[in-house]
């Protein structure tokens, strides 16, 4: 039964006036909402910036339904935790060779064209993986191949789109940018998995491989849309031939301990910290939740990450990047052992996978602020190719380990295994290279001169 109104406050006006906060404390409120919400200025004022941005959304849905689909089928058709595990280890050689590669090659040319191009590349490549479904001839091999060439097109892709963002937001706005393009990931990374699993459930294969190449498109028109995005050029410093524009490349990171440490750390928890592999058996056969099961245990890590890149308004503001950096991946470490010990508590389970992408957007932020802000616009590509060939290599590799760690002992002892030694990596990390724990944002660009120059 509703209250009654009182006594000439026909309408409850004086009620709902005595429910509302004072202005003052609204106003309190609304500042604090601003401090932390993600700020979406760089899409409001950068065209390109907007341009890239939504088309990248678009296609990275598509992408996630690949990510959990080829799994699927390859655990499907041998019933092998270590064969799921190869995926990634096929996806590394490429990814390395052409991340490298594809570094010096956003230097030169226009990154415009080149995320044209790669990303018809990438439609072409996934475009295997649907000819096999729908033909239903879909042999091991031909699996790993295809996949191979699509790490091999991205690998060039992601540099030129990574050297690309500095230069289409102001330096202020960076840190917003990327914290954007951490959202971008985490929305797509935490709706497209679950869709893919009622994809998979209801549709088939040959539908989640169709929808990936369709959203390609988008990723296409929005390169279409960019200006010319030509690299800078430093005229101290001679253009080089390939091999050596790579050599220059390294040169210029060895003697940077804090630039080399935040692509260790990331390594630390990619191998020892990222179950992914042990997902379609972890669905099937200790939680049983079957394909829509296995979409959620995929998607949950991108549910806490998008979360977290929800509430980054804060990023800004931090000063210690390095400090940040450590913490995210110990907390990251804890959940992934937290996840390991849940046991056949499926949404338990969830929780702790969701708490885990939520620390590892947190880094992802940080390392790449002090990547990007740290190197010069002509060096931009190289260092993000290496910093590319880091966070999607360190994931293969994950993959490779935890099915190997699986295969030897059990899944529960690879996942908990991993998550402790993530955290015992993290610790030695800050022994081995302590300059990270003690960087500073105002230590950008402060590094030894760029060998040549």
């Amino acid at each position: 039964m509703s209250d009654p109104v009182a006594p000439g406050d026909p309408l409850g006006e004086e009620t709902s006036e005595r429910l509302q906060l004072p202005p003052s404390r609204r106003r309190r409120a609304g500042a604090v909402v601003q401090r932390v919400a993600i700020d979406i200025s760089p899409l409001r004022t950068s065209r390109d910036f907007r341009a890239l941005w939504l088309g990248e959304l678009v296609s990275m849905f598509g992408r996630q339904l690949t990510l959990v689909a080829l799994p699927f089928q390859v655990f499907e058709q041998t019933h092998s935790s270590l064969a799921v595990g190869l995926i990634g280890l096929v996806q590394l050689v490429p990814l390395v060779v052409f991340s490298i590669g594809g570094g010096p090659l956003s230097d030169r040319m226009d990154r415009r064209k080149l995320i044209i191009v790669t990303e018809l590349g990438m439609a072409a490549s996934t475009g295997l993986l649907f000819y096999a479904a729908v033909s239903h001839h879909s042999p091991l091999w031909f699996l790993y191949l295809a996949t191979g060439a699509t790490a091999a097109i991205g690998a060039l892709n992601s540099p030129a789109r990574s050297a690309a963002t500095p230069n289409i937001v102001t330096r202020e706005q960076l840190p917003a940018a990327l914290a954007l393009n951490q959202l971008l990931f985490s929305i797509s990374a935490a709706a497209g998995p679950a869709l893919a699993g009622l994809v998979l459930a209801h549709y088939g294969l040959a539908w989640a491989y169709g929808i990936d190449v369709a959203t390609t498109s988008a990723a296409v028109v929005g390169g279409f849309v960019l200006r010319p995005l030509v690299p800078e050029r430093n005229p101290e410093r001679e253009q080089l031939p390939a091999l050596k524009a790579i050599r220059e490349g390294f040169a210029y990171l060895r003697p940077r301990r804090v630039l080399i440490s935040t692509f260790v750390i990331d390594l630390d928890a990619m191998i020892f910290g990222m179950p992914r592999a042990l997902f379609p058996f972890l669905a099937l056969k200790v939680f049983k939740v079957g394909a829509s099961g296995l979409g959620y245990l995929y998607a949950a890590p991108s549910v806490g990450a998008l979360i977290g890149a929800l509430t980054t308004g804060w990023v800004g503001r931090v000063r210690r990047q390095g400090r940040a950096v450590v913490i995210a991946v110990v907390l990251w470490g804890a959940a992934i052992t937290a996840f390991g010990l849940s046991r056949t508590h499926f949404l338990l389970a969830l929780a702790f996978l969701a708490f885990a992408g939520a620390a590892d957007v947190v880094s992802a932020i940080f390392r790449n602020t002090i990547l990007q802000l740290g190197v010069p616009d002509d060096l931009r590509g190289r260092m993000s190719g290496i910093h590319i060939m880091v966070v999607t290599g360190g994931p293969r590799l994950g993959d490779f380990e935890a099915g190997v760690a699986a295969a030897l002992v059990s899944p529960g002892f690879s996942v908990i295994s991993g998550g402790i030694a993530c955290i015992v990596g993290a610790v030695a990390m800050v022994g081995w290279i302590p300059e990270l724990w003690r960087y500073h944002s105002q230590d950008a660009g402060a590094d030894p001169p760029i060998p040549g120059s």
